[in-house]
Order: structure tokens, then sequence, then C-alpha cells
């Protein structure tokens, strides 16, 4: 679980850094939350 959260946190910090618009930063969080939906899945 640990794991799981520190790649959640690496995978936000990296989608936010490449994000230019206030639009595109929730198109990245929407992202990084179905990931980690997924991944809480399994």
């Amino acid at each position: 679980m640990k794991q799981l959260t520190l790649l959640a946190c690496l995978f936000i910090a990296m989608t936010l850094s490449a994000c230019n618009t206030v639009r595109g930063l929730g198109q990245d969080i929407e992202k990084a939350g179905e990931k980690i939906q997924e991944a809480v899945k399994k």
C-alpha cells in the first residue's frame, strides 16, 4: 500500500508539472484519480 501511495504521488507530481492550463490540470487530476481507482480495485 505504501508503494501504491508513493507511486500515485509521483504520478500526480509529474502530471502537475506537465500541464500548462487549468483545464489541463483538471484532466490530469481526473486521469490520476482513475488510475488510483483501478489500482485499488485490484
